[in-house]
């Protein structure tokens, strides 16, 4: 796709905020969600719950590593993981004392920080191009495809989602208005105005959904309450975020072996089911900035650069990170594929989790608003997968049965789950993927189409005109 803004552009002062306060708009849902559903998960509460400031800010510190390690090459934030939930639960569910189990969560981060370290190490002397064989086009268009397919559930639940209590009806309406208003800005915006349309969409759904919970409040009409105002209460303007390495610090007497372990098993094969994600991310990114980042700055780089984050954010905000779509679909929809703006965004994290005002902000932008949103950005991400098939030949029943077995396991929701150890849907189904691509791999010499070889006809005839136009310039030349 063409970029507006390529990787090593750097946008003016003022563009350059602009950019990275709309990109932290779109991981920042997300982000500090995690936290939330752990002190929900593992029923913690008051002062023992974790803090979504310290994530926010281990976010932005696992960030930057990533952009350190990958030489300032790959235009993405690394937010909190989602597939590290169970881990993180279990983390705290084993441990005998809150403290041990903050204690957990970094040692959990530090085994799947590891196992990116040792697959970093394996792809540095071996290659990529094992990965390239076992996940070609066929493989990760579908699975990409089904990475934004998979939260379409999670976009459609926050678009109907008032927070204040309100009716269903009047969240679709703000949902509705702020995806009208970001497509819009996107596709007739000048200027700046296309280059910021979340920032516009997300303002004029927050409008929207303030005129109705006012009018709501006025007259008594809960239904048309939507935002919940009860994050500013008993603020204060500057506060340091709970970092994990404070809560953790003063639990390391209690550690034993058997505990140690359990951390080990409940993280260390999740990161195994992350590393196909990373691969699956990294490509999409790649085709949408025109450049082959599995070799430029290379995925032993950008696996390390993910693990090290994942660890460094942890150490302050005890969730593991990890490439974020919402920050691939992002880049994708404004065309903003600057590392400048991703360090700005980082930086912007950092500060904003000491301020707690903006934090409160922040967290009271209605589900239904985020959620109009979403419906772009996921999109995207799964439309960037498709596109990717279109390279793949489909008139050959090896590749149809491919990615017809990625899509509906997907789809479907296919999952696996071994006590603490979850692997998700998507990694079901990039592994039936792979399965299906290597075992039908001897039929492309003498593979049918399914419908009559017609496009493979036209191939052939296509590349043999090809063939004799350029032997005839040449013989011109000569």
């Amino acid at each position: 796709m063409k970029l507006t803004f390529d990787v090593e552009s750097k946008p003016k002062f003022g563009q350059l905020i602009v950019f990275a306060f709309q990109q932290l708009l779109a991981i920042m849902a997300a982000t500090i969600a995690v936290p939330a559903i752990i002190n929900g998960n593992a029923g913690l509460a008051g002062t023992d719950q974790m803090s979504q400031a310290a994530a926010l800010f281990g976010a932005g510190v696992g960030t930057i590593v990533y952009l350190l390690f990958t030489k300032f090459k790959s235009p993405v934030f690394l937010g909190s993981s989602f597939a590290f939930l169970g881990s993180m639960t279990a983390a705290f569910a084993g441990a005998a004392t809150v403290s041990l189990g903050y204690l957990g969560l970094i040692i959990g981060a530090a085994f799947a920080g590891l196992v990116y370290v040792i697959i970093a190490i394996v792809v540095k002397f071996a290659g990529t191009r094992w990965i390239e064989k076992l996940m070609p086009a066929v493989v990760i268009g579908p699975t990409v495809a089904i990475i934004g397919l998979s939260l379409a559930g999670n976009a459609v639940g926050d678009l109907q989602t008032a927070n204040a209590g309100g009716s269903v009806y009047v969240a679709i309406v703000c949902g509705i208005v702020t995806l009208a208003v970001t497509m819009i800005s996107a596709s007739y915006g000048k200027k700046m105005i296309k280059l910021i349309p979340f920032i516009i969409g997300i303002l004029a759904g927050y409008v929207v959904a303030l005129v109705f919970t006012l009018i709501g409040t006025a007259t008594g009409n809960v239904d048309l309450k939507v935002i919940d105002f009860s994050a500013f209460q008993n603020l204060t303007i500057f506060s340091v975020p709970e970092f994990t390495f404070l809560k953790a610090f003063g639990a390391f007497g209690e550690l034993n072996g058997s505990y140690i372990v359990s951390i080990a098993v409940a993280y260390a094969p999740v990161a195994f089911v992350v590393f196909a994600e990373h691969i699956a991310d990294h490509k999409n990114l790649s085709s949408i900035i025109n450049r082959d980042l599995l070799k430029e700055p290379g995925l032993h780089r950008t696996l390390l650069g993910d693990g090290v984050g994942s660890i460094a954010g942890a150490l302050f905000g005890g969730c593991p990170n990890t490439t974020y779509g919402e920050s691939v679909g992002c880049v994708a929809i404004t065309g903003n594929a600057s590392v400048t703006t991703i360090i700005c965004t980082a930086i912007l994290a950092i500060l904003i989790s000491f301020f707690t005002p903006f934090i409160a902000f922040l967290k009271t932008i209605p589900s239904c608003v985020m959620g109009g949103v979403c419906m772009a950005l996921y999109g995207f991400i799964a439309v960037s997968g498709l596109k990717m098939v279109q390279k793949v030949n489909l008139e050959k029943n090896k590749n149809m049965f491919v990615v017809s077995v990625i899509l509906i396991a997907g789809i479907g929701g296919l999952k696996l789950v071994f006590g603490e150890i979850t692997i998700t849907a998507i990694a079901c189904a990039l592994i039936l993927g792979i399965l299906a691509n290597l075992m039908l791999a001897k039929s492309d010499k003498d593979d049918t189409p399914a419908e009559g070889g017609e496009a493979e006809t036209a191939e052939t005839t296509e590349t043999t005109e090809t063939a004799e136009t350029e032997t005839q310039t040449t013989s011109e030349e000569k």
